[in-house]
């Protein structure tokens, strides 16, 4: 898999660029209108909804906006707050307040990569994700996915593999 280098990069790209991970991107025009991100990239790029991965922040402890973590599950799935707390070893998790999430990652909702965040975030990718030899992950901007075999996005992340997505 070879990379395709965008006239404009983000973050995320220049991140993996950095680490030597390749990567295909890919580009599609975002519809203020869509209901979810999630389903249109799906539907944008051509790929079924458990190919297609969305990244959530969690908030992991007492401080809401600075306990955060990540977690990276398909789009056609909800997260398992419970889950990921196990696989973080802590008590409890709830989803991040908006604004922290955006602050920490660096990111506009809609647009939030695991890759290239302004601050390392403990991640947690869905261990579904090792079924596929790539799949599409947010290239830091709305309308711009990743196409990325799993087991560089966890190298590129730090990332732990853990069941986290439910129906």
């Amino acid at each position: 898999m070879g990379k395709k280098k965008q006239a404009a990069s983000t973050p995320a790209t220049a991140a993996l660029d950095a680490a030597g991970i390749s990567y295909v991107a890919h580009s599609y025009t975002h519809s203020d209108s869509a209901e979810s991100y999630g389903a249109e990239a799906a539907e944008q790029l051509g790929a079924s909804g458990d190919r297609v991965f969305k990244t959530l922040m969690v908030s992991t402890g007492a401080n809401a906006t600075q306990d955060l973590a990540v977690a990276v599950v398909p789009v056609d799935s909800k997260l398992d707050l419970k889950a990921i707390g196990i696989a973080l070893g802590t008590k409890k998790a709830q989803m991040a307040d908006k604004a922290a999430a955006q602050r920490r990652s660096g990111y506009v909702l809609g647009g939030i990569s695991p890759f290239g965040q302004r601050q390392k975030t403990d991640t947690v990718i869905d261990s579904s994700a090792q079924q596929f030899e790539t799949i599409f992950i947010s290239g830091g901007r709305r309308g711009f996915s990743l196409e990325i075999a799993p087991q560089d996005a966890a190298k590129a992340t730090g990332a732990i593999w853990a069941p986290i997505a439910t129906s």
